[in-house]
């Protein structure tokens, strides 16, 4: 009997552990968008085309697209989107619907918040450069991941690529920026933070405006789940004026990109994007 009165205490007990923990990991991701958002400049220069005279002209060019003249260079972006994230393989993508929102802030960092759902199923989280966890109906830790070099070098990847076509402005050349032509059309930009360096190549079009990066990312997105350099990349579209700055509204990302095994598993239509102050 005694065994049998014990069993509901212990179901009780651990479900108010997991729901402690789920609340921690909400209030982490609330204090890192904080600290991330107090590093956007309070009083930007504005911009003009003079900043990237002398820039290769593919790198030119994308500048003048992305930022209208006499924009205040914020480079801190609140964005919200939504779409499908897939947890499966390029045959069998198994997408779930998403909402997100993410604070991008080149060179610190970024958070990822997100809630995804496919039929009964709920994943919600956060992905940043520090970690990755994901629960399963909001109670459930299905996945916790990073605070190790191999994830942080793999956040980096994906947070120089998207400053690039979310927050231009953080791209402009300066310490830790340094862009390079590679043909009339692209241009590769690397980035160096903290002892880690990465470098995107971005494609534009006749009038500047970008379609496409990839970069080699350090990824254990692999039958093997071993950490190697592997391609990644993809396409933007779907242009809007945000405050001065002229974005990509559709992103479709994925791993191998460019080739037969490109699986777009991020397909995201942003719904709004906004540079916040503390």
């Amino acid at each position: 009997m005694m065994v049998m009165t014990a069993i509901p205490g212990f179901f009780v007990l651990a479900t108010l552990v997991l729901y402690l923990w789920r609340v921690m990991d909400h209030r982490a991701d609330q204090a890192a968008m904080q600290a991330l958002t107090a590093g956007q400049p309070p009083e930007p220069r504005s911009f003009d085309a003079g900043l990237v005279a002398g820039l290769p002209e593919p790198a030119r060019r994308y500048f003048l697209y992305t930022i209208a003249p006499g924009t205040p260079l914020f480079t801190v972006a609140r964005i919200h989107m939504a779409g499908r994230f897939g947890m499966g393989t390029k045959e069998k993508p198994g997408y779930l619907d998403f909402t997100a929102t993410q604070l991008l802030a080149l060179p610190a960092g970024f958070v990822w918040k997100m809630q995804a759902r496919r039929g009964l199923m709920r994943l919600s989280g956060s992905d940043s450069q520090r970690w990755t966890r994901f629960w399963l109906l909001g109670l459930l830790p299905a996945a916790r991941m990073g605070g190790d070099p191999d994830h942080t070098r793999s956040a980096f990847g994906r947070y120089v690529a998207e400053a690039i076509f979310w927050t231009p402005a953080a791209m402009l050349p300066g310490p830790g920026v340094v862009w390079e032509e590679l043909d009339a059309d692209r241009a590769r930009v690397t980035v160096e933070y903290q002892g880690v360096s990465q470098a995107v190549e971005l494609t534009v079009a006749a009038d500047g405006q970008p379609t496409e990066v990839r970069f080699q990312r350090w990824s254990n997105a692999n039958p093997g789940k071993q950490y190697q350099w592997q391609t990644f990349g993809g396409y933007l579209s779907e242009f809007r004026w945000f405050d001065g700055f002229q974005l990509p509204t559709h992103v479709e990302a994925g791993n191998h990109f460019a080739t037969d095994r490109y699986f777009p598993f991020f397909v995201a239509d942003v719904t709004a994007v906004g540079f916040p102050h503390e």
